[in-house]
């Protein structure tokens, strides 16, 4: 079931990708510390984060996102419209991915990880509902942003 909601909100994520215009994905409006783009690209990073690196595996996704947009960073400047272009294409199949590779049996060797929220990450079940979660917060910062911008 996460896997479901996870991908639903990776579409309303590329809607927003797709239309909003550059303005709207750049601001950082006032008492925020992020932006738009940041928020979906954080995202992405986070998902492969909680699932292929806390099991030991490399990262499907470009590993210059892990500095860019992983936990503790913030938002430098303007991405260029490529990077902008590689998060929107990589938003879904990420997510698809990360499934066939659960069904593979791939994250066995799961490192137990406890997290800000004060939520201990046992095992990649706890990893995958705790991204949903994950998800949700951002997509609420997003919708919070989108109504500013």
């Amino acid at each position: 079931m996460n896997f479901q909601v996870t991908a639903f909100n990776r579409t309303t994520l590329l809607y927003f990708l797709e239309n909003l215009s550059t303005e709207q994905l750049f601001t950082i409006p006032k008492g925020f510390k992020n932006n738009i783009i940041w928020n979906i690209a954080h995202i992405l990073i986070t998902e492969q984060m909680l699932t292929y690196s806390l099991s030991g595996l490399d990262l499907p996704v470009d590993t210059k996102f892990v500095k860019l947009y992983g936990k503790g960073s913030i938002p430098t400047g303007e991405i260029s419209k490529e990077e902008v272009e590689e998060v929107k294409t990589q938003l879904i199949p990420a997510v698809k991915q990360t499934k066939i590779d659960y069904e593979k049996g791939m994250f066995e060797n799961f490192k137990e990880y406890p997290t800000s929220t004060g939520i201990t990450l046992k095992n990649i079940d706890d990893a995958i509902a705790f991204n949903a979660f994950h998800e949700g917060i951002h997509l609420g910062m997003i919708l919070s942003i989108k109504k500013i911008v």
